[in-house]
């Protein structure tokens, strides 16, 4: 990519909404894939996450799973993992899953962006949209042996030879965690066409390089990362939320004077031409988990905002973002 073209991505970025799925039940017998008895658990859903495990789509999947069945909501939910090109994969995997109501997928802001800068013919419009489930904002990161140890101490170093500092994220260019430090830099003083950015498959596929200090600093989601952060192997400098994040002791970065806020948001969408009353089983299934107090713990448990919405209105802010990212991209020559 040229770098006058990541410079234009960083300032029209700036000014998008980047913060504010399936599995179906088909009409079977009970006890059947995709089934439920009048009062039992749904059976039969799998949820496919489009990047590798311990990544943050791995971690809502598998959490809202557990949720699920601990609750008989739902048993013997399965999560499963289909990694590959920014989540590209799993996407073609699931529009070319026409009319399969017991699949799922779990994605967000990345998705969308990946499925442009991959030059994919897949796209999220294609799907058939179920829920958005949460939203949360982004974290700058560090090891624990990082030399730096404020935000300020980061910024300084960055500011005085940008190219040095290698910015590690879990998502292709165009998705959050690339968005994140291109709109960091431009808050700090930083030609973003000077950042060394690394792309990693996901939070799994990141924290090693955290850990490993082969990165200046990453910028992700806590939430992927916070048994390393209680066990203080990585350190956060700064989040990019209105408000800090609880269980995390870190500033925002407003309350360290830049001004930006930033957060990510995930969903989970069906393939195309599925049975109307398989959408409408699993947005009840979903509201069910919804309105639980285990999901509640969940999402303070891992730092996760409340974004529940679904079908049509889930529906109308998926196309949103979709054309929103799709127009800075084709704008910038890179869709």
């Amino acid at each position: 990519m040229a770098p006058s073209k990541f410079l234009r991505l960083a300032a029209v970025a700036a000014g998008l909404m980047l913060a504010a799925t399936g599995c179906g039940v088909t009409s079977t017998d009970a006890g059947s894939p995709g089934s439920a008895s009048a009062s039992g658990p749904v059976t039969g859903l799998r949820i496919m996450v489009p990047n590798s495990p311990g990544g943050g789509y791995d971690t809502t999947a598998r959490v809202g799973a557990k949720v699920m069945e601990e609750t008989d909501i739902a048993k013997s939910v399965e999560v499963f993992n289909l990694a590959g090109a920014g989540g590209t994969v799993g996407l073609a995997r699931i529009v070319n899953e026409k009319g399969n109501g017991d699949l799922g997928m779990l994605m967000g802001l990345g998705v969308v962006g990946a499925s442009y800068t991959n030059d994919t013919a897949a796209r999220l419009t294609d799907t058939t949209p179920i829920a958005r489930l949460i939203q949360e904002p982004g974290a700058i990161m560090v090891s624990k042996d990082s030399p730096y140890k404020t935000i300020d101490d980061l910024v300084a170093a960055w500011k005085k030879d940008p190219s040095k500092v290698a910015v590690g994220g879990g998502s292709s260019p165009g998705g959050p965690d690339h968005l994140l430090p291109m709109q960091l830099a431009q808050a700090v003083g930083i030609d973003p066409t000077k950042v060394n950015f690394v792309s990693y498959d996901g939070g799994g596929d990141l924290l090693p390089a955290i850990l490993g200090n082969k990165l200046g600093f990453a910028a992700s989601g806590a939430g992927e990362f916070l048994k390393q952060i209680e066990s203080g192997d990585v350190r956060v400098l700064a989040t990019s939320g209105a408000e800090r994040l609880e269980g995390v002791d870190a500033p925002t970065l407003k309350e360290s004077n830049i001004d930006l806020e930033f957060s990510n948001w995930r969903g989970l969408v069906a393939p195309p031409e599925i049975s109307a009353e398989a959408k409408a089983r699993w947005i009840a299934t979903l509201e069910k988990m919804h309105g639980t107090e285990e999901w509640k713990k969940a999402l303070a448990d891992n730092g996760w905002t409340d974004a529940f919405i679904t079908g049509d209105e889930f529906s109308t802010f998926l196309t949103d973002q979709d054309k929103r990212v799709s127009d800075v991209l084709k704008a910038l020559g890179l869709a």
